[in-house]
C-alpha cells in the first residue's frame, strides 16, 4: 500500500468552493494509484472567532474547556471534506483526535504528541482512499481532549507522516519555502531546497510557512516534507538533511521577522545568582521560554533583560513577582513596541564575516540594535517594531534574497 499525508491549512479550506477543490485535488491523488491521510485546520479564522467568542463569556475560560470549544473547529473542516470527497465518487472516512487515539499530555492548549494509533488507520485504509483527520488536536489518557498550540495542524500532520513511515505535504497559501516574506518584499527568492535544519530557525523565529515543532518531528524521523501552494501547480519546496552538492550554498537562506515579542527588564536583580538560577526554574515549570537572554553587571548591581512571545507576558509578572519578592526590591520594566529580525543559513558555519555584513546593513539604514542572540546557523537583532519591515529589507539586500 503506498500511503501519502497531506495538510491543508486553514486559508486553503476557508469556504465550502475551497474544499470541494481540495476534494478534486485529492482524487488526483488518489487516481496516481496513493492512499492519502488527510490532516485539516479550521476554516478561515475559526480558531480566531471561537478563542474571541469564548473571551466574551470569560476573561480567562479554563484552558480545558477551551481546548473542548477550539477542538470543534477542525472537526467541522474534517466532516465537510469528507462529504465533498464521497460525493465525487472517492471512498473517504474522517476522524477526531478521540477516534484516532492520538495520545497527548495534559498541557492544555500547548500539548504534545506522545503516541498515534497507526492501526486505526491502516485497518480504515482497507475500505477507504482517503482518511481525513483533525489537526491541532489531542486527548489525552484520561479522555481528556487537547490542543497542540499554533501550528498544531503541521504537528499533527508531520507526527502521523513519521508514524506511518511515509512522506509529507504542507499545502497552503504561500507557494514554498521564501527568503524573506514575499509581502514585504515582493521579489523574494523561493527555495527549491532548504535543511531541516534552517527552516526549524525560520519557523521558530516568525517564518509561518510550517511549524517549528512540526520540523523539529521530520528532522528525528526523517520525514521527507514538500511545501506548496493548495491551488497551483507551481514547483515548491523540499526540506533536506543537507543541500544537494550541485545547489550553492550560501551563508544566508532566509530572513525573518517577529513582532510577537515582549522584551522584559529586571533592574537591579536582586538576590545573586542564586536568585536567577531560581528566577529561571519558575519561569521553566510555567512553560514559558526565554529568548535573547542578557544579564549586565554594573557596579555591584545585576540587570537581566530577557524576551518572551506575546502571550507569555502574564504568566511571566506572576512568577517574577512570586521568585523575586523573596530576594529583596526590584523593579520590573516591559517593552512591548520591540521586533525580532533573523537572519538563518548553514552557511555562516564556513562564512566569516556575516554577523559583521549583518549589523553594518542595519546600522546604514539607522536600525537601532536592542538586543543581539547568535548560535552556528543563526544571528537575531532586537529592533524597533516600526522598523521591523525596514530591518527586513536592508538584509535582504546585503545577502541577495530578492
Amino acid at each position: 500500500m503506498s500511503l501519502i499525508v497531506q495538510k491543508y491549512g486553514g486559508s486553503s479550506v476557508a469556504t465550502p468552493e475551497k474544499i470541494k477543490k481540495i476534494a478534486e485535488k485529492i482524487k488526483k491523488t488518489v487516481e496516481s494509484g496513493e492512499k492519502v491521510c488527510v490532516v485539516v485546520s479550521a476554516m478561515g479564522k475559526t480558531t480566531d472567532e471561537l478563542i474571541a467568542l469564548a473571551k466574551r463569556v470569560s476573561d480567562s475560560p479554563k484552558p480545558r474547556e477551551l481546548d473542548m470549544l477550539l477542538s470543534t473547529g477542525e472537526q467541522v473542516t474534517a466532516a465537510l471534506l469528507s462529504i465533498a470527497l464521497n460525493d465525487i465518487g472517492v471512498p473517504a472516512v474522517s476522524f477526531n483526535a478521540f477516534q484516532l487515539e492520538m495520545i497527548t499530555t495534559s498541557d492544555f492548549n500547548n500539548a504534545r504528541i506522545i503516541d498515534i494509533n497507526a492501526e486505526r488507520l491502516l485497518d480504515e485504509f482497507q475500505t477507504n482512499d482517503v482518511i481525513v483527520v483533525t489537526g491541532f488536536q489531542g486527548i489525552t489518557n484520561l479522555k481528556d481532549i487537547t490542543t497542540l498550540g499554533r501550528g498544531g495542524s503541521d504537528t499533527s500532520a508531520v507526527a502521523i507522516a513519521a508514524k506511518l513511515n511515509t512522506k509529507c505535504e504542507i499545502y497552503s497559501d504561500v507557494a514554498g519555502v521564501f527568503a524573506c516574506d514575499p509581502k514585504i518584499i515582493p521579489s523574494a527568492k523561493k527555495h527549491e531546497y532548504i535543511t531541516y535544519d534552517e527552516l526549524m530557525e525560520l519557523a521558530s523565529m516568525g517564518a509561518k510557512v510550517v511549524h517549528s515543532r512540526a520540523v523539529e518531528i521530520a528532522k528525528k524521523f526523517n520525514v521527507a516534507l514538500y511545501c506548496a501552494s493548495t491551488f497551483s501547480e507551481e514547483r515548491g519546496t523540499y526540506v533536506v538533511n543537507a543541500l544537494p552538492e550541485w545547489l550553492e550554498q550560501p551563508a544566508v537562506m532566509g530572513v525573518t521577522m517577529d513582532k510577537n515579542q515582549r522584551k522584559f527588564t529586571i533592574s537591579p536583580m536582586p538576590g545573586g545568582q542564586r536568585a536567577q538560577v531560581h528566577l529561571f526554574e519558575a519561569l521553566a515549570s510555567n512553560n514559558i521560554n526565554l529568548d535573547m537572554i542578557s544579564i549586565v553587571k554594573d557596579n555591584g548591581y545585576t540587570y537581566l533583560t530577557f524576551t518572551v512571545v506575546e502571550g507569555a507576558s502574564e504568566r511571566v509578572r506572576e512568577v517574577v513577582e512570586e521568585v523575586l519578592s523573596q530576594y529583596g526590591e526590584h523593579r520590573l520594566i516591559e517593552d512591548d513596541e520591540v521586533a525580532k529580525v533573523t537572519a538563518v543559513g548553514v552557511g555562516m558555519e564556513s562564512s566569516p564575516g556575516v554577523a559583521a555584513r549583518f549589523f553594518a546593513a542595519l546600522d546604514k539604514e539607522g536600525i537601532s540594535l536592542l538586543g543581539t542572540s547568535t548560535s552556528e546557523i543563526k544571528i537575531s537583532t532586537l529592533v524597533p517594531k516600526y522598523d521591523a519591515e525596514r530591518a527586513v529589507r536592508a538584509v535582504a539586500e546585503e545577502f541577495n534574497l530578492a
